[in-house]
């Protein structure tokens, strides 16, 4: 029996994955992607002569991508040299008071004993705990399953455990549980930023997410060459396996024949056949058209209150002085909530953001020499409506000055005189990922309801599969990578299911496919 084919439609992380895992389970595998290069949302900015990541910044969960390379015969040190953080990150207030966490959780409790006082020390660690209990407890009935829902979840967890689920807080949200464990509202602060992760507010979001800080306390590296070289080295372990890689290759639509997929069309007007597609998007995209009127009916676009964060980014290559960055930093507003309702209700960048920083020639061992250029990401949050309003030149001007006047009351001096300085706005998001308003984290993760709302790997039309960060899992590089294996799987395992029911249909026990069976499998 030929191999059976499979066309992956975007090179991100979860296609990449998809495409792996496909190749090595024997399917014959084509990846498409229009940019020039792996890695979709892992991107780089190029200003000066300085590449700056752009895109996600942190490597965490290594286990899922040791899993990955080791099931297709290499090494994840083979291909990428990561440097663990000591500092996870550093975080800093407009009054001028600073605090590390740590790999370590006992310094990350000195640290916040020193910052705080000793009850919120001891709350620390309850937290720590709390959060490391979640994380057991959703790791294999959540992450890898193939799309859970309340009652799946709650059988694989097992109904004999139900302090296990009450343990996952799904109906408290996380603002009000960071309460039980702080008084500082510093440090609820910092833990609720937890929220923005997966593009949400820490006031509408569930308690659940307080696991990810078990997954940042369980290791952040740093890697050598930028995110994008994660993209690269799957690229490479993509092609060893026998897919077949085509950049420039802009998928106009999919085409199915008798409501199943049968392949895709490109802009220039090539058809490619196949027995199955997955699509590494937004589910967005496809839900508005970007992939033809036949995929419309593959999944729906969330309304635009559920839609996740965006951002407004610089990507800067410039001098600094004042306060001491890390690798990881990020700089509070005096108002969570206030800065929340700017973006959630006003529909507007707050007036007093909370900015991200990533300093990508620090920590890990690595420093600047003063009044040295270093590359750094500046990062705030935005409403997701780059669909209906752009931003004019005056209004992006004002919004930068804002935001770096703010970094100056911090104690950073960003010196812009002599920046070289790439800005995306949520328009621009969304002109890069169609059908999302600039939304970069798919659907918010607000209420109990929204972690089963995400759409699943496999979609109502037969063949036609999803990975990426729009689905399960969820957002994220290592969630992105999950979703790309979990279709993967899903994807074979209707293929076999298919073919026991043939074989069972067909007298004798066996049967070979009609040229119809073959090309809508």
């Amino acid at each position: 029996m030929p191999a059976q084919r499979v066309t992956v439609v975007g090179a991100g992380i979860g296609g990449l994955v998809a495409a792996i895992e496909l190749a090595r389970g024997g399917a014959e595998v084509t990846l498409l992607e229009r940019a020039a290069g792996p890695g979709g949302k892992v991107r780089q900015a190029v200003v000066g002569d300085a590449a700056v990541d752009c895109g996600p910044t942190v490597f965490t969960m290594r286990w899922v991508f040791d899993e990955i390379f080791a099931a297709a015969g290499s090494s994840l040190d083979d291909h990428l040299a990561l440097t663990p953080l000591d500092i996870l990150a550093r975080h800093g207030w407009q009054a001028g008071a600073e605090l590390d966490l740590h790999a370590s959780a006992d310094r990350s409790a000195d640290a916040i004993g020193a910052f705080s006082g000793a009850a919120d020390a001891r709350g620390y660690l309850a937290f720590a705990a709390e959060a490391r209990r979640m994380y057991d407890v959703l790791r294999e009935p959540y992450l890898d399953a193939t799309r859970p829902n309340p009652i799946s979840l709650a059988g694989r967890i097992g109904l004999h455990r139900l302090d296990d689920l009450w343990a996952i807080r799904p109906f408290e949200t996380l603002w009000h549980a960071l309460g039980r464990h702080f008084r500082d509202l510093r440090l609820r602060q910092l833990f609720g930023r937890y929220a923005t992760y997966c593009g949400s507010s820490p006031f509408q979001a569930p308690a659940t997410l307080m696991l990810i800080a078990h997954v940042e306390q369980d290791g952040v590296w740093s890697v050598t060459g930028g995110m994008r070289r994660l993209a690269q080295a799957l690229e490479s372990l993509a092609r060893a396996q026998g897919v077949h890689v085509r950049y420039g290759a802009h998928v106009a639509r999919i085409e199915t024949d008798r409501g199943a997929a049968a392949g895709v069309a490109l802009d220039t007007g090539e058809r490619i056949g196949a027995d199955a597609v997955v699509v590494n998007a937004d589910p967005s995209a496809l839900a508005l058209g970007a992939f033809g009127a036949a995929a419309r009916r593959a999944t729906a676009a969330p309304a635009r209150h559920a839609r996740s964060l965006s951002a407004m980014t610089w990507s800067l290559s410039a001098p600094t002085d004042g306060f001491p960055l890390d690798r990881h930093n990020v700089f509070f507003s005096a108002d969570y909530r206030a800065e929340f309702r700017d973006i959630l209700q006003d529909r507007r960048v707050a007036g007093d953001p909370t900015i991200y920083v990533c300093a990508q020639d620090r920590g890990g061992g690595q420093s600047v020499l003063p009044g040295a250029h270093e590359r750094l990401l500046v990062l705030v949050n935005a409403p997701a409506d780059g669909d209906l309003n752009t931003m004019s030149p005056e209004e992006r001007t004002a919004c930068q000055t804002r935001v770096f006047d703010r970094l100056k009351r911090s104690g950073l001096n960003v010196r812009l005189e002599k920046a070289r300085t790439a800005t995306m706005t949520p328009q621009d998001f969304h002109a890069l990922y169609p059908g999302t308003g600039g939304a970069i984290y798919g659907r918010a993760t607000h209420g109990w309801v929204a972690a089963f709302q995400r759409p699943g790997a496999r979609t109502p039309i037969r063949g036609l599969y999803l990975a990426g960060g729009g689905a399960h899992p969820g957002a994220g590089v290592p969630m992105a990578a999950l979703s790309g294996r979990t279709a993967a799987r899903t994807l074979m395992a209707d293929w076999a299911l298919r073919r026991t029911f043939l074989q069972a249909a067909t007298p004798g026990g066996t049967s070979t496919p009609s040229a119809t069976t073959a090309g809508t499998g």
